[in-house]
């Protein structure tokens, strides 16, 4: 039998986060008819308030699905067999949308960069210059590289396709972003926008989203690639009336419905700057440690996580195994090539001072049982941050 354990468990990695009780309690509603008219009332609240979460005028499209399923539907829906879609490639997360891509039979070109800076724009505006072909008929970028904690420029992404009059369609994954960052499809430009449930949204896994410009839309007469479940044209059809081609996830919407109640109630501008404020905190604890954070260039920090280096010599799984063991608190694992050498503290979603510094003393207590190198008093730069006024 297994032990129990006193107070609650610290679910501190970069998603899925923790459910607030509003959300909670959503969840545990009776299932209801999707074919009926609660169901429909309920379908139109969602779609209209998602909208202003992506900050688009237009349709948002949501299925039961990871945010994988997501990436999919947005090459799917808008591309033919051996399309070229380039991808900048500054993380794990960037890699697997390009194995979904090849999977699928596109044609896959990498703008390979440093994991722990953004994206080259320059480099990125070169390569666009030189398509004189226009072979490229997509470019994608993971707008929060959750592996890293990385942040690119989206608009920037956007000016340099501009600048150099290229017709690809711009998609951009925020699974880690969204409603935790501020991000704008409209204004940026952003042609598809991938998403998923279990971040910023602060509902379990299971449900994706794409957010399609009126371009994408076009784009979706003339794509070749099969596509049935993923087919935006019947969700959309469905949607006029409320409804789904397919049985929905009924108490995920339910969950989503109270979520976008706790988003909009706060006001998003206040959910962006109260991420940024203990983004900023966590990274204040990191340098007081005398550790580095893993990103390297200070424009480009993420407000949802801070990806934190271990000294040479030192295992970042053995030290999340131990406060995990110790003080029942998960953190984040390095991936791919950062595997053992980074962990990553999850600072998004149902989130307050008292969470991020129960959190960092987690981690500061960690890092003196496992014999880490650091200076004690991380948490004590953190705290006198956060004392401070908002």
């Amino acid at each position: 039998m297994a032990q129990t354990r006193a107070g609650r468990h610290f679910l501190q990695i970069p998603g899925p986060t923790n459910l607030p009780g509003r959300v909670q309690r959503a969840l545990s509603r009776p299932t209801i008819d999707h074919r009926g008219p609660d169901w429909a009332r309920l379908t139109f609240r969602v779609l209209e308030r998602l909208q202003k979460v992506f900050q688009t005028s237009g349709p948002v499209v949501v299925y039961p699905s990871s945010g994988n399923g997501g990436w999919e539907a947005a090459l799917v829906n808008t591309l033919s067999p051996g399309d070229r879609v380039l991808f900048g490639s500054n993380g794990q997360f960037a890699s697997g949308w390009q194995k979904v891509a090849a999977g699928v039979g596109l044609t896959v070109e990498e703008l390979q960069g440093d994991w722990s800076c953004p994206i080259d724009l320059a480099a990125l505006e070169r390569r666009l210059a030189e398509d004189q072909g226009r072979e490229i008929r997509a470019l994608a970028l993971v707008h929060n590289e959750t592996s890293t904690g990385v942040v690119n420029d989206i608009a920037g992404a956007r000016a340099a396709l501009d600048r150099t009059g290229h017709d690809a369609l711009l998609m951009v994954d925020v699974v880690s972003s969204l409603a935790a960052m501020d991000y704008r499809h409209d204004e940026w430009g952003v042609d598809v926008t991938v998403a998923g449930s279990q971040k910023g949204l602060m509902i379990p896994p299971g449900l994706g989203f794409n957010a399609p410009s009126p371009k994408a839309l076009e784009a979706v007469k003339t794509a070749g690639l099969p596509r049935s479940y993923w087919d935006w044209g019947r969700i959309l059809e469905f949607n006029q009336d409320g409804f789904y081609p397919y049985t929905p996830a009924t108490n995920l919407f339910y969950a989503l419905d109270e979520a976008l109640s706790m988003l909009l109630e706060e006001g998003l501008t206040q959910v962006f700057a109260r991420h940024a404020r203990q983004a900023e905190a966590t990274r204040r604890a990191v340098r007081g440690w005398g550790l580095d954070v893993y990103c390297r260039d200070p424009r480009a920090y993420s407000h949802s996580l801070t990806a934190v280096v271990m000294p040479a010599g030192y295992n970042a799984d053995v030290l999340r195994q131990v406060i995990l063991e110790r003080f029942d608190m998960s953190l984040g694992t390095g991936l791919g090539q950062l595997k053992g050498k980074v962990f990553r503290i999850g600072h998004l979603g149902d989130m307050n001072d008292l969470t991020l510094a129960g959190t960092l003393c987690g981690v500061e207590m960690g890092l003196a049982a496992c014999d880490v190198p650091h200076v004690g008093g991380g948490v004590k730069e953190a705290l006198a941050f956060l004392a401070k006024d908002p």
